[in-house]
């Protein structure tokens, strides 16, 4: 078992965690120097004496660029049992590193999150970011996880090869992890750990504005596709209608060309990692949810423009409103899976 922690900028609280740690396991220590320079240099000094393994970047990087590049130095050792990545801030416990390190052997095919409640005095930052990710991750991926932004994180050593090729070099790349996590065909197994903020995460190198637009890109790119086809869907509507003054080939018509987009760019993008699956299963599951959609909206905004009189442009923001939801939930569940 090796335990991997990313250091940019460190404390003696790294120093002071591999003592505890060095007390409490027979666990090998991975160590990254992201860059930190040389006023850090005696801290990664004190760490190899300790018998420690530094790898060492020669600029800033990322945490994300930190964690693969000990992620594949790992995998080169040739580790039969798995991997626990921790701050180097002194937020995760060593007893619960050590929790998470035992659970691996219980759960291979998972990644085993330590997962703080967010109890007692906690920042407000801190606990607001993570309730707003945690409402966002699961809209996005249908997936259930308590504490989105934990740095304590377990892997067995067969998932090295997939943890090495996720994309992101930042905080990004742990978000990038989690999303990912369910179509490579593994699951969450989430442990809860204490909850320790010392100096009210004064040493996070966290910047709420910068790295939360990071954190919250895949999740945006996840959803954006649909909203282009609506767009697309929208405007096609308007042209349609105008020059054939036909309200059954305009919906026709313009759901048939923003469904094309639609599938395309997510098979390509949003839902990348099964773009090698077969077509013979996402496209023929995909149109037969778009014509669906298509005849329940012609049912629906023909009430909204023939009944209720409404104009034809706000029958079809409050249609698109109506089965929005449905659609969604049902691309991510039965179209884009293995």
């Amino acid at each position: 078992m090796v335990i991997l922690i990313p250091a940019y900028e460190p404390g003696r609280k790294l120093i002071n965690l591999i003592y505890d740690l060095i007390n409490s396991c027979e666990y090998d220590i991975v160590v990254v120097d992201d860059g930190s320079g040389e006023e850090y240099k005696y801290i990664f000094d004190t760490v190899i004496s300790l018998g420690c393994t530094v790898l060492t970047h020669e600029k800033n990087m990322g945490k994300g660029a930190a964690l693969k590049t000990g992620f594949r130095y790992i995998q080169q050792t040739n580790e039969k049992t798995g991997v626990v990545t921790a701050d180097c801030d002194g937020q995760h416990l060593p007893k619960d590193i050590v929790k998470i390190a035992e659970t691996i052997k219980e759960h291979k095919n998972s990644v085993v999150l330590g997962t703080r409640r967010f109890a007692g005095k906690v920042p407000f930052r801190s606990r607001f970011g993570n309730s707003v990710t945690r409402a966002v991750f699961s809209f996005a991926s249908g997936a259930k996880v308590y504490d989105t932004q934990t740095g304590l994180r377990g892997f067995s050593a067969d998932m090295l090869p997939w943890l090495c090729q996720i994309s992101g070099n930042r905080f990004e790349y742990e978000m990038n992890m989690l999303l990912e996590t369910i179509p490579a065909g593994y699951s969450f197994y989430e442990i809860d750990i204490d909850t320790v903020y010392l100096e009210r995460n004064k040493s996070s190198h966290f910047h709420p504005l910068k790295d939360s637009i990071k954190v919250y890109l895949p999740i945006i790119k996840f959803s954006i596709s649909s909203i282009l086809s609506g767009i697309i869907d929208f405007l096609l509507l308007g042209v349609i209608q105008f020059f054939t003054s036909h309200l059954f080939l305009a919906v026709i018509g313009a759901r048939i060309c923003s469904a094309l987009f639609n599938y395309t760019i997510n098979r390509i993008y949003v839902f990348s990692k099964f773009k090698e699956a077969s077509v013979k299963t996402s496209l023929p599951r995909y149109f037969m949810l778009a014509s669906f959609i298509m005849i329940a909206n012609y049912s629906v905004i023909d009430i909204y423009y023939s009944v209720l009189g409404l104009s034809l442009f706000l029958a079809k923001i409050l249609t698109e409103v109506t089965i929005f939801f449905f659609s969604y939930w049902y691309q991510r569940k039965f179209v884009f899976i293995k």
